[in-house]
């Protein structure tokens, strides 16, 4: 189950369109500047969780937007944009969420199996990188 809004800033949700081939599956497309809101510089994918207790992202970025889906199983994406926060789990492979710049986000409660993948906006660049939640708050309140 997933919400049709967040009241997080700076992220919607992505609904890619089902194509149901009957017996032969169903197919979904993200296209870059179409239904992934950005020109896609990088895309990767997180697997083989093994432990439920894993916890995933803990940061923020400067310039790098990014689309998140879950193509297998599900886990707990919990953001926050400094002044409000909102859980929302993705399980269906359709269904990713926009994160765009000075959003903090965590993934959590992995299931078996669980796949994420994800569109960015940039190549990986560890200086656009916020580790640590005290600075994020600072670059945030510093740059609006």
């Amino acid at each position: 189950m997933y919400m049709k809004s967040l009241q997080v800033n700076q992220c919607k949700i992505i609904e890619l369109c089902k194509i149901i081939d009957g017996r032969d599956g169903v197919l979904s497309v993200a296209e870059a500047q179409r239904q992934i809101p950005f020109d896609i510089k990088r895309v990767y994918y997180i697997y083989d969780l093994k432990y439920a207790s894993a916890l995933r992202g803990q940061h923020a970025h400067k310039q790098n937007k990014q689309v998140i889906f879950c193509i297998n199983g599900s886990f707990t994406l919990t953001l926050d944009d400094g002044s409000h926060q909102q859980e929302i789990v993705l399980n269906q492979p359709n269904i990713g969420v926009f994160m765009d710049v000075k959003l903090w986000h965590t993934m959590k409660d992995f299931s078996e199996k669980c796949i994420l993948l994800v569109f960015a906006s940039e190549l990986y660049d560890e200086n656009d990188y916020i580790r640590d939640y005290n600075e994020f708050k600072k670059y945030i309140n510093d740059t609006f």
